[in-house]
């Protein structure tokens, strides 16, 4: 298996994984995940759920793409620094006000979910740029 065909996986997978769950959160358990700003409420729904997943992580691979090309040294280590760095800071929004417990702790889960798929699966199984390892 190719690297791109291994890099889509781990992206399909770090889409998946917030979506169950708010499978689990939402329709299963029956807790609507909502966010209020005083003035109106917003569900949080599926469909953007699943998009914000692949737009982190179409900008991670792109990240790692980007040190891999240009020959970054130890550009997995770089990446990975990067991927927790933002991983931290995801979790600001969550110590605000409008949500309750319950939906700021799936978020939060939902946060952990895509970062357990990305950051092993786009750093962890792919040789380093620049190390003498054949590049697929």
């Amino acid at each position: 298996m190719n690297t791109r065909r291994r890099r889509l996986g781990t992206t399909a997978l770090a889409v998946l994984a917030p979506v169950l769950v708010w499978l689990i959160a939402d329709p299963l358990l029956g807790h609507r995940l909502r966010l209020a700003d005083g003035r109106q409420t917003l569900d949080i729904a599926a469909a953007p759920v699943a998009v914000v997943a692949l737009l982190a992580s179409l900008g991670g691979w792109g990240l790692l793409a980007a040190l891999e090309r240009f020959g970054a040294p130890r550009a997995r280590a770089i990446w990975t620094g990067v991927a927790g760095a933002v991983l931290v800071l995801s979790f600001f929004p969550l110590t605000g006000d409008g949500m309750d417990g319950a939906t700021r702790t799936a978020l939060a889960l939902m946060h952990l979910a895509v970062a357990a798929a990305l950051i092993p699966g786009l750093a962890g199984s792919y040789p380093a740029a620049g190390n003498g390892a054949v590049r697929e």
